[in-house]
């Protein structure tokens, strides 16, 4: 019995996800990984150079305006300000609120650690 429900669940589960757009299915992975966070790395770039290093961020939100609702041209999140860029938190290293404009250079990943 235990064994059909889950069938039955997996087979609707995957109906409603292959209905959804690609645009849904992607705010339902970002729903996800928010509930579950994520251990990022947010890098800032000034040419080929890493000039910021932001560890343990768990998302990166756009910015909306207050009364209108829109989207704004900066992100923001909170992360680890990595002072000396080794990819580890050291003890003097505290949790920082930062924002960077859309035309900041920066890559923000998964650590791999």
């Amino acid at each position: 019995m235990n064994r059909s429900l889950a069938l039955t669940t997996l087979v609707l589960t995957t109906a409603v996800l292959a209905a959804c757009t690609q645009e849904q299915q992607n705010q339902i992975n970002r729903d996800i990984q928010n509930w579950t966070g994520t251990n990022g790395v947010l890098e800032v770039y000034a040419g080929d150079k890493v000039v910021r290093r932001f560890l343990k961020v768990d998302k990166i939100s756009t910015a909306l305006g207050t009364t209108d609702n829109t989207p704004r041209a900066y992100r923001y999140g909170y992360g680890v300000l990595d002072e000396n860029l080794n990819m580890q938190v050291d003890p003097s290293e505290k949790k920082v609120y930062f924002e960077i404009s859309d035309y900041t250079n920066s890559v923000f990943f998964e650590n791999p650690r």
